[in-house]
């Protein structure tokens, strides 16, 4: 009963490729998570950018709203800041991304983390202010 029985072929043992940095600014991870507010339903969106090789967060902003000019915003002023090149997630893995998703949780989870949802984007955006700075200097 554990065996594929589908007419679908079994699911894949090789695992692609992921990118190396071998020091800083060599490769940015960036993704978006929700932010709770004391309305049901209604977040804010924390969008970030690590740096894979430092794990130092190297862009942040808190949105009201998730829109694709938001993520074209960040990374504009990242680049901008320091020179870098676009890239993607792990090849053929367009929804995947790892470092972002552990640093994610590493926030979430710290025992500072509100369990009360942010009351507005401000409050939220404070909050990953003082995050960011242990983050990226004590952490």
């Amino acid at each position: 009963m554990l065996t594929h029985r589908e007419p679908s072929r079994p699911p894949s043992a090789t695992r692609p490729k992921g990118h190396v940095a071998t020091g800083p600014n060599q490769v940015w991870s960036w993704d978006i998570t929700y932010l709770k507010t004391p309305v049901k339903g209604v977040f804010l969106f924390l969008y970030m950018m690590v740096d894979v090789w430092s794990r130092k967060i190297v862009a942040f902003r808190v949105f009201d709203r998730e829109l694709p000019e938001h993520s074209s915003q960040l990374l504009r002023e990242a680049c901008v800041r320091l020179g870098i090149i676009a890239s993607f997630s792990r090849p053929r893995v367009s929804d995947d991304n790892p470092y972002s998703e552990a640093l994610f949780r590493t926030m979430k989870y710290r025992p500072e983390y509100p369990s009360q949802p942010f009351a507005s984007l401000e409050e939220a955006q404070a909050w990953v202010d003082g995050f960011v700075l242990w983050y990226n200097t004590e952490h």
